[in-house]
């Protein structure tokens, strides 16, 4: 995770955001820290990427790389804007693989935005694609991971990335939630024939972040203003863990955007 120390929305790269309207950084850093907060409450370990003045969407941690077996693809953003974050992300795993057992950190050839656009399984990993990340790039996590890759085409530019648009609830039994209408009708039907199970969110509780969550297999932590979703995660045997984070959705991001996840290497890691 990054702290929003130079949080700001300058520039408008997605649909969510907007120049014109005034941020309140001291209240991003409050909101994130509670965040933080809450993911170490509930016995998670937190790693801080140091944040660099110029480079106001480095908070969204979650689109700097994709961490799947000890193997790391790093990012190649689609926007000039975020370019040079994707450096930082590379010398922070180059510095940090001992520490999770890190086995290759792998430069990216296509446009893909890490976590952004990839959800990991227990063995399959699902990858947006429509706005940020290629085709191309579902190829290579294919490749440097092993895992098959579902392709999913997100058609509705408020979800511009696939974890704002679906969220991994148990990635152990690959339960998830997703909002059907951000996919295309050929993608919903794939979703809906793979994941019966699914968590279906209402448009209100996809608008207000609320698929923008992380998941430990029990605590759901998600923005807050997402009731209807909070009550469906309730009914399904999970610990909805709500929190504010409406500064930083003025960016485009919440909790699942201010975090990614780290997949050690394990005995039973898959071998591309």
């Amino acid at each position: 995770m990054c702290p929003p120390t130079y949080f700001d929305v300058s520039y408008a790269i997605n649909a969510w955001m907007d120049p014109t309207v005034p941020g309140d950084r001291q209240r991003a850093i409050d909101q994130w820290s509670e965040l933080v907060a809450a993911y170490r409450a509930a016995g998670h370990r937190v790693d801080e990427l140091i944040p660099v003045e110029g480079l106001p969407d480095m908070v969204f941690a979650a689109n700097g790389a994709t961490v799947v077996d000890g193997r790391v693809l790093l990012a190649r953003f689609a926007n000039p804007q975020r370019t040079a974050e994707a450096d930082l992300h590379a010398a922070w795993h180059r510095s940090n693989a001992g520490s999770y057992r890190g086995l290759e950190v792998r430069l990216p050839a296509a446009v893909n935005e890490g976590e952004g656009d990839f959800a990991v399984l227990a063995s399959r990993i699902l990858a947006g694609y429509g706005f940020r990340t290629s085709l191309r790039a579902h190829q290579e996590i294919a490749r440097l991971t092993g895992r098959p890759v579902i392709s999913l085409e997100l058609v509705d530019p408020r979800y511009y990335h696939l974890d704002v648009a679906l969220t991994v609830l148990d990635d152990r039994r690959d339960h998830i939630a997703y909002y059907p209408a951000a996919f295309s009708a050929a993608t919903r039907r794939r979703l809906a024939r793979l994941f019966p199970d699914a968590v279906i969110a209402t448009e209100r509780d996809a608008y207000a972040f609320g698929l923008n969550g992380v998941s430990d297999g029990r605590h759901v932590f998600l923005p807050t203003g997402a009731p209807g979703l909070t009550r469906a995660l309730h009914e399904a045997g999970y610990r909805p863990v709500p929190v504010d984070l409406s500064e930083l959705i003025k960016a485009g991001g919440s909790v699942k955007g201010c975090t990614q996840e780290i997949r050690p290497a394990t005995d039973g890691r898959h071998q591309p």
